[in-house]
């Protein structure tokens, strides 16, 4: 054990996804071990083992960690009654201020995307996304559009891949571009 940074019974687990999204946050994905995450968190890479079993284990932790933190920031624009811009303007901010998260979640070859905390937290994000636990096709359509526009966005934004004349506050630019997405009224029953 590190002395640095002590074990503390009952925040192993907590300690060691901290660990690992600092070290994805650093140097990515790929680079994570399970002997770093487990050094950084003070503790022996037994111990990390029997938490996650493997790196990919530990990579579902950060990725289902992630599907709940986007949740909870697409259900307060959705609790304060905004736009639908709104919610991807949140999904960008989420981006850029979780780019761990972002990097592993989207990168389901890392982990097991059907380990049921990375499902059960994917489908609330996706309820959340498309506005509805059974979207239609046309809901899905719409959603997936939506989504791929600032989903784009927030990729290119965080490879900094966007010119410069754009400017420097995200948030403000993918107002600006979700702009360009025209969906359809849909006809009132």
């Amino acid at each position: 054990m590190s002395p640095e940074r002590p074990y503390h019974h009952g925040d192993l687990q907590p300690a060691l996804l901290a660990a690992a999204i600092e070290i994805v946050g650093e140097s990515g994905a790929a680079a994570m071990s399970l002997r770093e995450v487990a050094r950084r968190a003070g503790v022996s890479h037994t111990a990390a083992t029997y938490h996650f079993g493997d790196k990919a284990g530990l990579l579902a932790a950060v990725a289902a960690d992630g599907y709940r933190r986007l949740a909870t920031s697409l259900s307060e624009v959705r609790e304060r009654g905004l736009s639908f811009l709104e919610m991807g303007v949140a999904y960008v901010r989420f981006a850029v201020e979780h780019p761990a998260h972002f990097e592993v979640m989207y990168h389901p070859a890392l982990y097991d995307s059907r380990a049921p905390a990375v499902v059960d937290a994917r489908q609330e994000t996706a309820e959340l996304l498309y506005g509805t636990r059974e979207a239609s096709a046309e809901q899905l359509r719409e959603g997936v559009a939506a989504w791929s526009l600032v989903h784009g966005f927030a990729t290119l934004w965080l490879a900094g891949n966007l010119p410069a004349e754009l400017g420097r506050d995200p948030e403000r630019i993918s107002r600006a571009i979700a702009s360009y997405l025209r969906v359809p009224r849909r006809r009132r029953a």
